[in-house]
Formats: structure tokens, sequence, C-alpha cells
């Protein structure tokens, strides 16, 4: 063993320590996989927070709330899909959880739950906003289209639905590099 100073081993030049230093490739891209999930998972809040600033406006009224700046906006009433898009945010509790303790199984039901609760309810309401977007896309008028401030509603959900797929779709591809490393590991924790 080579020390700084010190006397060299015979037959080495003191550089035969660089094979241990090597840190194996799952170990590598379960590091990063996490760490990029975890953002993913803080945008997916950002997005929550701006859903949950549109559904404000309904939750008071519910709750008999009445708040006369938020009722000035004059906010459209929600439809069933965003509030079930809400519920994704729940499974970001379940992916960290799998993240920290390295679970297969935990992994899969975050990433089955981000297909049902996040996907589906966005396609829904990509094709329910469909028919406004391409009429104000394809002629530029506001005739007959919702339009709330100024701006095509449906415009404006498709903004938020495009942001949400990108969050979804990344979130899904560090998942499932998260389980093949998991996997590669030979780890037992599947469950």
């Amino acid at each position: 063993m080579a020390s700084k100073g010190g006397p060299i081993a015979v037959g080495t030049d003191g550089t035969d320590f660089a094979h241990r230093q090597r840190i194996a490739a799952q170990y590598q891209i379960s590091a990063l996989n996490k760490s990029r999930l975890k953002y993913c998972i803080f945008f997916h809040y950002l997005l929550f927070f701006a859903m949950l600033a549109k559904l404000s406006a309904d939750i008071l009224d519910r709750l008999d709330i009445f708040i006369l700046e938020i009722e000035e906006l004059q906010v459209p009433e929600p439809l069933w899909w965003e509030y079930i898009w809400c519920i994704s945010l729940l499974l970001s509790f379940l992916g960290l959880s799998a993240v920290r303790k390295n679970r297969v199984k935990t992994m899969q039901r975050y990433m089955t739950g981000i297909i049902i609760f996040g996907f589906a309810p966005l396609l829904y309401a990509a094709v329910y906003y469909f028919r406004d977007t391409w009429k104000y896309l394809s002629t530029g008028e506001i005739d007959h289209i919702m339009v709330w401030q100024g701006y095509p509603y449906g415009l404006l959900w498709y903004a938020f639905i495009l942001l949400a797929i990108q969050v979804h779709l990344f979130s899904l591809y560090f998942a499932s590099n998260l389980v093949v490393a998991w996997r590669a590991r030979g780890t037992k924790k599947d469950e």
C-alpha cells in the first residue's frame, strides 16, 4: 500500500487503488434518478397549488365562505377531472416513501397511480377542451367559445395540461429507471 511520503510496495506504482474507487452503475443510476424524481415531485406540487388556486372559489363556496376578491374573478365551475387530478398529489408521498426505502412494489404502485389519477384526467381534459382550442387556434376568434378574463379557457387549460403531462412523463421515466436499477442490484425489498 502506498502512502504519501512513505514506502511504496514492491511491484506497484501506488495507483492500484483506482479499481476500488468505482461505484457500481446501478447505484449511480439509482442516486441520479432519485434526485430527478424528487424534482419532478416538486414540480407536481407547484402544479397542484396552481390547481388549488383555481379550485379555491368552488371550495370556499362549498364551505359557505364568501371572499369578495375571489368572487369577482368569476372563476368557472370546476369539472370532475380537476378534483380527480388533485388525488395524484397524494401519490407523491408513495413515491417519496419508495425512494427513501428502495421499495420496488411501492414504486410500481406510484407509477400505476400516476397513470390512473394523473394521466387519465389530463387526457379527458385534452379531449374536452380540444374543440374550443382548435377553433381559437385556427380562426383566432373568441366567439362561441368559453373565455375567462379575455383569454380562451381551453387554451389556458392546454398550457396546464402540457406542463402536467411533461411532469408525469418524466416522473414515470425516472421511476421506471429506479425500478430497473433496484432490480439489477438484486434487492429483496419488493414489499
